[in-house]
């Protein structure tokens, strides 16, 4: 069956005509801007009903003192068409503030999904509601700030300090 980014954005809108924000196209990449409490099932519907099987990336963006909310948690979804000939982007952006930086986890939808939200959580301190296993990826467990925020201080080396030190009295 073969299926066009329109077809996927008017379907997406008559699904879900409350939960379909403001809709981008820049350099012929797609962005749909989708409520925060919808994107589960958003997701759900588009593997379902336009066969994206494959979620390429989770990242997100901080927009800290230039916008608000402060936060977007995006999306990068492909499909692969017959014969895989027909290729399909659409990227889902969701909008999160800073008072309350949780969006619900897709892992449920793709597994693939796992260790991406895991990244942008250690990364940006995003939390994704539902998530098997939410901890950190990259930093150490009890490292106490989030790296890629832009209020984080690169001069500052107490957090790291303090982590390592711990490390180092534990043993590990």
């Amino acid at each position: 069956m073969s299926v066009s980014i329109q077809q996927v954005i008017d379907s997406l809108r008559n699904k879900y005509p409350y939960a379909i924000g403001e809709i981008k196209t820049f350099r012929g990449e797609v962005s749909v801007f989708v409520k925060r409490e919808l994107i589960r099932e958003i997701c759900s519907y588009l593997k379902k009903e336009f066969d994206f099987k494959f979620i390429v990336d989770i990242t997100a963006v901080d927009y800290l003192g230039r916008k608000t909310p402060r936060f977007e948690v995006v999306y990068y979804l492909h499909r692969f068409g017959p014969d895989f000939e027909e290729n399909i982007r659409i990227r889902l952006k969701v909008e999160v503030p800073e008072e309350d930086p949780k969006v619900y986890s897709v892992t449920s939808v793709w597994s693939g999904a796992n260790w991406l939200e895991r990244e942008v959580y250690d990364m940006f301190g995003i939390e994704f509601v539902g998530h098997p296993d939410l901890r950190r990826i990259l930093m150490p467990e009890d490292y106490e700030a989030f790296p890629l925020r832009k209020d984080f201080d690169v001069r500052n080396r107490e957090p790291s300090k303090r982590s390592f030190e711990r490390a180092l009295k534990e043993g590990t």
